[in-house]
Parts: C-alpha cells; structure tokens; sequence
C-alpha cells in the first residue's frame, strides 16, 4: 500500500513480450522450460500459442483485466534488462528475456492503472545517461536480477549510479536467491549481501 495516498499498490508485477507488437521485447524458450512456461502461462489465463503469437498484445490485455477485477488501484509494471558483462558489453547469447523501458513507459501512459518501473545494468556506458533519461520521463523505481544480469551491486564503479538513485529518491527491487524462470548467469550473486553498496549509497532496496 502506499500510505501517502491511500492507494493499494502491487510494486512486483512483471511485463513478458515476444516483439509481435513492434515493442522491442523478446523472450527465448528453450525446449528444457517449454513445461515451466507452459504452466505460467496457462496459470495467467493465455493460451500456449501465445508465446509464438501475438504474446505483446495479449499479455497486457489479460494484466490490465486481472487489475480492474481485484481490489488493486495500481501495479508497478517491470522492465528487464539485458545482459552485459563488467566493462559494459552486451553479451547477446545470455538471457531469457528482454523488456525494454520504453515499452514499460509506453504502457503507463496508456494505462493508468501502471505504473513504470525501469532496467538499467550499471556497467552500460550510458547507465547514468539512461538512469536520468528514466527519472524525467517518470520512473518509480529500478529493477534488476544481479545474478542474470550479471550485476555485481558492490562494485565501485557502479558507486557513482547508487547515489544518484538515492539522490533521486529512485527505490532498487533486487531479486535475491534461487531462480528458476530465468537464466542464471552468476549464481554467487543472487546473495543479499551482493545489495551491501546501493544500501551505502544511501538507496532504498527491496530484496525480493
């Protein structure tokens, strides 16, 4: 809930695309997840052809009716980041899934019961361009999955992008432990104690 305006809000709420929509998103299914990604979808209410189909189109269709159907005013929709490496290189054979912020932002002003939470891995070169590029055009909070998205939280360089978070006011959602929809690319970072320098830095992080 948010306290200050009296809204029920659901702040961890994911966007999947497959780009049949022109959105940017993408979504690899290798044969070993077919099982899990059929149940996940069947469990939202879509069919399984969906992943192959129009998934962009459909996907929000069913979020947006699930969250005028229950007691929530809001939810806080997810962008996904890719995978880079500690130099910022985009390592484009690792990944499961990509949401652009664009698309994210593009969806809460269509939609006001969204709200847009962004992806941004650290290491880009652009990080802090992109990180204020976020912040004006209406960012509630920053999202990343430090163990598939190969963020080390405590590196320094990354110093620098916390404390503008923080100076933003700009919350972190990091998932924290096992995954098992997702690629894990480093698993010794899906430990809390990964989220040891934004907490310094002065940022508010939920660990998921």
């Amino acid at each position: 809930a948010s306290p200050a305006s009296g809204r029920i809000i659901d702040m961890h709420v994911h966007i999947v695309g497959n780009g049949s929509g022109g959105t940017g998103c993408w979504i690899r299914t290798p044969v070993s997840r077919w099982p899990l990604q059929a149940i996940m979808v069947r469990h939202v209410g879509l069919p399984l052809n969906a992943l192959w189909g129009d998934l962009d189109r459909l996907f929000v269709e069913r979020l947006v009716s699930l969250v005028r159907d229950s007691s929530l005013d809001a939810v806080v929709i997810l962008a996904q980041e890719q995978v880079y490496d500690a130099q910022g290189r985009l390592l484009e054979k690792l990944g499961t899934a990509y949401v652009p912020n664009d698309y994210v932002f593009q969806l809460a002003r269509q939609y006001p019961e969204f709200l847009p939470a962004v992806s941004i891995h650290p290491a880009r070169a652009d990080a802090l361009e992109e990180l204020e590029r976020c912040l004006a055009a209406g960012a509630v909070m920053m999202k990343c999955l430090p163990n598939c998205q190969n963020i080390d939280c405590n590196d320094r360089r990354y110093a620098r992008f916390w404390e503008r978070m923080a100076e933003a006011g700009l919350p972190l959602l990091a998932h924290t432990g096992g995954e098992h929809t997702l690629q894990v690319v480093r698993p010794e970072l899906a430990d809390p104690r990964t989220l040891t320098l934004p907490l310094e830095c002065g940022v508010t992080v939920i660990a998921a």
